[in-house]
């Protein structure tokens, strides 16, 4: 079964920086397209940044426009996201998504809370 295992979420100063990772398994990760979306209590989630099956395309939120890298590395069945000054409106709870044979998959999240 397709399973999604985010890690690296902290609590991390503004200015800080973290980098997340989700560890995929149960599908062909490598032509899959991934993405990262985060979401705080009462707030729709929200798409963070996304990247196609070889990384050559990537699309990120204004909000993090500059700020946020997405890659991935199809040896490992990861996908990342680099997260530099950081602020703090950045916190959320974030989660890794893909979608595989028509359904939606999601993973547990991980949370990101920036705070002096």
């Amino acid at each position: 079964q397709v399973q999604l295992v985010e890690s690296g979420g902290e609590s991390v100063q503004p200015g800080g920086s973290l980098r997340l990772s989700c560890a995929a398994s149960g599908f062909t990760f490598s032509i899959s397209v991934m993405s990262w979306h985060r979401q705080t209590p009462g707030k729709e989630r929200e798409l963070v940044a996304a990247i196609i099956s070889d990384g050559g395309t990537t699309n990120y939120a204004d909000s993090v426009k500059g700020r946020f890298t997405i890659s991935r590395d199809n040896a490992k069945n990861t996908v990342y996201l680099q997260m530099n000054s950081l602020k703090s409106e950045d916190t959320a709870m974030y989660y890794c998504f893909v979608r595989w044979n028509g359904a939606g998959y999601w993973g547990q999240g991980t949370q990101v809370t920036v705070s002096s």
